[in-house]
């Protein structure tokens, strides 16, 4: 990896040491866009654009039209797990906010999370509110107001379940304990990000962030949501949200993740394989051909690499997950908004 380091020249001793992390590939239009009221937004912390080996051009823009920013840069696309783990090693700082490209921050965006997380050393990570840049009176689909997971290991969120949106009418405003924060805008305390071992590169991009809570919190940490810091997610700008490859990514880490953290007996191997296979034949049903064999794909690409994960299962019910089914409460029970689901089939731990 080739890195070009300049000096922030801006420097607060009275902050904490923060290194704001922005992972880029090819995102040049993005960068032109968001980087300048991240700039504006962010005295007296650290920005840094870490580059998979970008060919349009991304490196020499932010050399010669933002010198306060650092750039390191990969040889290669190493996808959001590998690109970010590697960065990391290099860069020392008492937490890392780890910040997608196409995300539009706001006046004392870092305040309140950074607060949270200084006041209580058991919380590994915490997402502000995250609304979409297109529709800023909706949340976003990337994490929304905090992430939650179902018993068979379907993750939704407060604000977004499946491709439901709900309006942001303040009914999220609250600062409480979540089951996964979102990693396109993921604050988290770098001693935590280590001694977990950082995100696991099997998985490329999608559900990193997931896995990596799932661990903080078999690990003991804490991890939560603020809903006093919004910020505006554009999304879709790297994958977008009707991709195959993006539907194969989530079927496949979903498998892998599963596989790591649950007891890894024979029937809840058949019970994933045949809620895929329903997700086929309703890919079928909607003439989405691609995403279809996306799914077979990511099932016969979970068998062959099944092994290479680090398993570590627990029969234990998970703080702030879901005991019931996201799928039967969506779609047969149609209850499309968090509100509407049944609070006694939480386990809920601050």
């Amino acid at each position: 990896m080739q890195a070009y380091y300049k000096q922030n020249e801006i420097y607060n001793p009275d902050l904490p040491s923060v290194a704001i992390v922005v992972l880029n590939h090819n995102g040049l239009a993005l960068l032109k866009d968001f980087l300048p009221p991240l700039l504006l937004y962010s005295n007296g912390y650290s920005i840094i654009v870490v580059d998979n080996a970008s060919t349009d051009g991304s490196v020499a823009y932010i050399q010669h039209h933002f010198p306060e920013v650092i750039c390191m840069v990969h040889d290669a696309n190493y996808g959001v797990a590998k690109g970010y783990n590697l960065a990391l090693k290099e860069i020392k700082a008492t937490y890392y906010l780890l910040l997608n490209n196409d995300l539009l921050v706001t006046k004392d965006w870092l305040k309140d999370p950074l607060v949270l997380m200084e006041r209580d050393a058991a919380i590994a990570c915490c997402q502000p509110k995250i609304l979409s840049l297109k529709k800023p009176d909706q949340f976003d689909y990337a994490g929304a107001a905090g992430g939650f997971i179902d018993r068979y290991g379907y993750p939704f969120c407060r604000g977004r379940i499946f491709n439901h949106i709900e309006q942001d009418r303040g009914q999220y405003n609250d600062t409480r304990a979540v089951f996964w924060a979102s990693g396109a805008c993921l604050l988290i305390r770098a001693s935590a990000f280590h001694s977990l071992g950082g995100f696991d590169e099997l998985f490329f991009a999608h559900f990193e962030e997931v896995d990596l809570c799932w661990r903080a919190h078999l690990a003991g940490w804490k991890v939560y949501y603020c809903g006093t810091s919004t910020v505006y997610h554009l999304g879709g700008a790297t994958l977008p949200h009707n991709s195959p490859r993006k539907t194969y990514l989530n079927f496949r880490n979903r498998l892998f993740m599963l596989y790591k953290h649950q007891p890894n007996n024979l029937m809840d191997q058949i019970k994933n394989a045949c809620l895929n296979l329903l997700a086929v034949f309703r890919m079928l049903a909607l003439g989405k051909f691609a995403h279809s064999w996306a799914i077979v794909k990511a099932q016969v690409d979970f068998l062959k690499l099944k092994k290479r994960c680090r398993t570590n299962p627990s029969s234990t019910d998970l703080p702030n997950s879901y005991k019931g089914s996201i799928l039967i409460d969506f779609f047969i029970k149609q209850k499309k908004c968090f509100s509407e689901l049944a609070p006694d089939r939480f386990v809920l731990r601050k």
